[in-house]
C-alpha cells in the first residue's frame, strides 16, 4: 500500500491522540507496588510502571514527559539544539568477556546521546564505591572508560566519588551523565 498525503495526514493523527491519551493517563496512574525490587531496574514493565506512578508525576515537564533516552532542547537564542541524558549501571560481574562496567558505562550513554541525534561531546562520571572494594580493580575499570571515551572522542570532564560502607554496595556503581549537540537534519 501507497502512503499517500491524506493516508499519512491519518496516521499522525492517530499517533497524535495515541499521545495524547498516553498524557492524561499519565496524571492517573496508580503503581499497585508497596516495595522495590529488582524488576523496577530492568527497563521492562515494572520499571515503567515505577516511571509512570512516581517519577513522571513528581517531575513533569515537557522535555521530561516525552520520556526519550535523552532529553534535547534549544539554546535560547542561538539557534542549537543539546541533547543530555544519564545512566546508572549496577551490573555483576564488574568483568565479563568484552568489556567490563566502566566500558558498558560509556558507551551506554553515548548510545542513547547518538538515538537522540546529538553528537557526543561530555560526560561526567560519578562512582558508587563499596568500601574494601580493590584498588586494582577501579585502576582497570577506570583505564578501561578513558579508552572507551578516547575511542568515541568524548571527554569526561567532571565526576564525583561516594564510598558506601563494606556490603552496602556491591562493590561499585557507575552513573554517567553526558551532552552532546544535536546534529543539523
Amino acid at each position: 500500500m501507497m502512503d499517500t498525503p491524506d493516508h499519512a495526514g491519518r496516521i499522525d493523527d492517530v499517533l497524535k491522540k495515541i499521545e495524547r491519551t498516553r498524557q492524561a493517563r499519565r496524571h492517573k496512574f496508580y503503581l499497585r507496588d508497596e516495595k522495590i525490587t529488582l524488576s523496577h531496574g530492568s527497563g521492562g514493565k515494572a520499571t515503567h510502571n515505577l516511571i509512570e506512578g512516581v517519577f513522571a508525576p513528581a517531575f513533569s515537564n515537557p522535555l521530561l514527559d516525552a520520556m526519550d533516552d535523552a532529553a534535547t532542547f534549544s539554546i535560547n537564542g542561538t539557534g542549537q539544539r543539546l541533547a543530555f541524558t544519564t545512566d546508572t549501571y549496577v551490573v555483576s560481574p564488574l568483568f565479563f568477556p568484552g568489556g567490563d562496567i566502566g566500558k558498558l558505562a560509556i558507551h551506554g550513554t553515548i548510545n542513547d546521546l547518538a538515538m537522540a541525534g546529538a553528537e557526543p561531546l561530555y560526560l561526567s562520571a560519578g562512582f558508587i564505591l563499596e568500601e574494601g572494594f580493590p584498588i586494582a580493580d577501579l585502576r582497570r575499570i577506570v583505564a578501561s572508560m578513558a579508552e572507551a571515551a578516547a575511542e568515541s572522542g568524548v571527554a569526561i570532564v567532571t565526576g564525583d566519588t561516594k564510598v558506601a560502607q563494606r556490603g552496602k554496595a556491591d562493590g561499585l556503581f557507575i552513573n554517567t551523565p553526558g551532552g552532546g549537540v544535536v546534529r543539523a537534519t
